[in-house]
């Protein structure tokens, strides 16, 4: 029985890489308790704390010197991963070793500290996919960014716009999302050392400096000030997972709209065999972009359970932490599943320029309306002028006569508008325009966003 799609063997492939499956899997989980354990024993050597030899006696073991399932059952018993490792981990070095190992810590200082080297590992395949998606939606909002089609509001057709120009929202939203990363992340990114009660960095100033040494090993930053129930660096990191999540699934559900028959301005990149239905072989679904959205969907939930930890009692909570190790793991396995489909989507996405003509048209020139109302404002005042467009409008929809038609054949049309002045404001350019004189600033906050990932990398 599979409770995610992280060890999922059936349905996990649609949604979260294998290489993000890895950097989860137990043996990822015990190497990275091996690791803190070196590196607290190396930490304390180096300040008094501990004699030679014990860091080095932790090193030369590996993941394959302890069975997993035993220490699962082990963990049935004990409630934490932690102490049927300890245990093994005792019982597998010289005996001179044993009184010094995990000497100081707690359970919550292991568990959290390889947490975060994990979640460290998962955004280092998580932020260059990101970038990657930031060059691809870059590009393609340059290519479209003239290419008019309908813009929508309310689902209704408004005016018009440039596809470029929805591209650059699509952008803009994810660079909204990424851009916080580099001053969030070494507030995020912690070791823990506290303790039982998180006082260990106050019993002396030698314990205070083999903290910090020992932060420095595990690649983390160091706060001296616990976070044991102070859970703002995991509640952080989901809101910033939920949010990137939540700017692709904007993508994502404009692109299943605009993928619908009655629509068809885009489509999926095809790839043989992706796609297909069992009842209707003519079917061609959205795979990418229901991936985001189901991952978005799941997202809130998760990111629910990690908010709810902040209600964390006294100096160690029941049940609110246990219910992370659940909650994290899946929203990152979701954010690299989710941006593998966005990238393949950014960088493939079939855009069909004739049919988003053609639905331009579709209104019979109503998209045109409020071009038409602001110049009979000029003469009419806008009130009336917009009396007498919503009046055309109901005899457009009753009629099917074009827009053009009727207005032309209005009594209260000014002579200025008439003829070939009138006619011009049926062209879609001036708003195509002015819609893609956002697609520069979206590209330069792109450019931004990806330099600042890529100096924090």
């Amino acid at each position: 029985m599979s409770f995610s799609a992280l060890d999922s063997t059936l349905s996990g492939p649609l949604f979260v890489p294998p290489s993000m499956v890895e950097i989860w899997s137990d043996q990822s989980r015990l190497a990275a308790m091996l690791k803190v354990e070196w590196a607290l024993a190396m930490a304390q050597t180096q300040h008094g704390l501990c004699p030679p030899g014990v860091a080095e006696a932790v090193a030369a073991l590996d993941t394959r010197d302890f069975d997993l399932a035993a220490l699962g059952q082990a963990t049935a018993l004990s409630g934490v991963p932690t102490i049927p490792f300890i245990n093994a981990l005792r019982k597998r070095l010289p005996p001179e070793c044993e009184p010094y190992v995990h000497k100081g810590a707690t359970t919550q200082d292991v568990m959290d500290t390889a947490l975060m080297m994990q979640v460290q590992q998962a955004m280092e395949l998580v932020l260059p996919l990101a970038v990657e998606v930031l060059a691809a939606l870059s590009a393609l909002a340059a290519r479209h960014a003239h290419t008019p089609c309908v813009g929508r509001s309310y689902g209704q057709h408004a005016v018009p716009v440039s596809f470029g120009c929805k591209v650059a929202i699509w952008l803009s939203g994810l660079c909204d999302a990424l851009a916080p990363w580099p001053a969030l992340a070494p507030t995020i990114l912690k070791a823990s050392l506290a303790g039982p009660v998180g006082t260990l960095s106050g019993r002396s100033p030698a314990h205070g400096k083999a903290a910090q040494e020992f932060a420095r090993l595990v690649g983390l930053s160091f706060d001296p000030v616990p976070w044991h129930v102070r859970r703002s660096p995991v509640v952080s990191l989901a809101g910033f997972v939920t949010q990137l999540l939540g700017a692709l699934a904007k993508m994502a559900g404009d692109i299943v709209n605009l993928a619908s028959t009655e629509v068809g301005e885009v489509s999926e990149p095809f790839i043989a065999g992706r796609g297909g239905s069992s009842a209707m072989p003519h079917k061609r679904n959205p795979v990418g972009a229901t991936v985001i959205l189901a991952a978005f969907q799941a997202a809130q939930g998760l990111n629910q359970t990690m908010q709810a930890s902040l209600l964390a009692s006294h100096e160690r909570p029941a049940g609110a932490w246990h219910a992370e190790w659940h909650a994290l793991p899946q929203l990152l396995g979701l954010a690299a599943g989710a941006l593998h489909e966005a990238r393949q989507l950014s960088e493939g996405l079939d855009v069909d320029a004739r049919r988003m003509a053609v639905n331009l048209e579709q209104t019979h020139g109503l998209i045109y309306a409020d071009a038409v109302a602001s110049a009979l404002a000029a003469d009419l005042g806008a009130s009336r002028a917009h009396h007498l467009i919503e009046q055309a409008a109901g005899t457009v929809r009753q009629t099917g006569q074009h827009l053009l038609e009727v207005i032309s054949a209005s009594p209260d049309l000014p002579a200025g508008l008439r003829g070939e002045r009138l006619k011009a404001l049926f062209d879609p350019t001036p708003a195509v325009q002015a819609a893609s004189m956002i697609v520069p600033a979206a590209r330069a906050q792109a450019m931004q966003v990806m330099a600042a990932l890529h100096k924090k990398g």
